[in-house]
């Protein structure tokens, strides 16, 4: 027979553990659960013969505990000390970016791999695990693993708001700006666009307008030149011609920007006559 004796005083763990020593799919598995002086202890006591799967059932239980239940708190803690100078919005903002894009280890199974190791090679040579001691000492390589998913918040985090940034500038910008023209017609595709003005003439994309002061350094690749042109031109009306149907970070960035100034389109004689041609390219070579 293999016991292993669990310490700690956190009612959330002791519930956690033993609800899911219950849901086990484990024969011959026993547990009690005992208060002593300075801890409450969760004995678990094991009959059967497939030690190293017992080993594994426990760690695996043990892993998605920290997860589960501790893995907030340090998140928090990370941030708290690491990115000191960002204020309580801003920390608040971040937790939200990591909780949203990290915290399902189903997706990320590193988090959890690490974390089974290290519980792994501790019960398997020792009887006794003391929870909160084991999460200050011994899971080292996933706190590092967290600080590196931090990090990762944070850029996420810095970049989102030099995007909204960037958006309240520009629409600053357009708001005090008069129009120097009042339609012109985006032909849109993932790899290109042309300018067309009210009479369906093709707008020249004049590039030195690329470093125009109200800019930032955020791009769009090869459609950095066509928003370039519509910040300079400030049309009263955008009509946006989808040829290949795609809402991309592009055409939402355009929303943003220019607002009830858009107008979509994909089934007009402009987006019939593209669609026909087999698309931009044959148009803008």
């Amino acid at each position: 027979m293999k016991s292993i004796c669990i310490k700690t005083n956190n009612t959330h763990m002791i519930n956690y553990i033993e609800d899911s020593i219950n849901n086990i799919d484990l024969d011959d598995i026993f547990f009690s659960c005992n208060e002593f002086k300075l801890y409450k202890n969760i004995i678990i006591h094991y009959k059967g013969k497939n030690i190293n799967l017992f080993y594994k059932k426990i760690s695996s239980i043990l892993s998605s505990l920290v997860i589960d239940l501790l893995e907030h708190n340090i998140v928090k803690k990370i941030i708290k000390y690491n990115y000191f100078y960002f204020d309580n919005l801003e920390t608040i903002k971040i937790s939200n970016i990591y909780e949203e894009n990290f915290n399902n280890y189903s997706i990320d199974s590193n988090k959890f791999s690490l974390l089974y190791n290290n519980f792994y090679d501790y019960i398997s040579c020792h009887k006794t695990i003391l929870i909160d001691g084991f999460t200050t000492f011994r899971i080292k390589n996933y706190l590092e693993y967290l600080n590196n998913l931090v990090n990762d918040s944070v850029n996420t985090f810095i970049v989102e708001r030099e995007y909204s940034e960037f958006i309240s500038l520009l629409q600053m910008y357009i708001s005090t700006q008069e129009s120097n023209c009042n339609i012109v017609h985006l032909i849109y595709s993932e790899n290109n666009s042309i300018l067309l003005d009210e009479n369906k003439k093709i707008i020249d994309i004049d590039k030195t307008l690329f470093n125009a002061k109200y800019l930032s350094d955020i791009t769009f690749s090869s459609h950095d030149y066509a928003l370039n042109t519509l910040l300079s031109l400030l049309p009263k009306k955008i009509f946006i011609h989808l040829i290949d149907t795609t809402l991309d970070e592009f055409i939402n960035t355009l929303q943003l920007i220019f607002e009830d100034r858009i107008t979509f389109c994909t089934d007009c004689n402009i987006c019939k006559l593209y669609t026909l041609n087999n698309g931009i390219n044959n148009f803008s070579n």
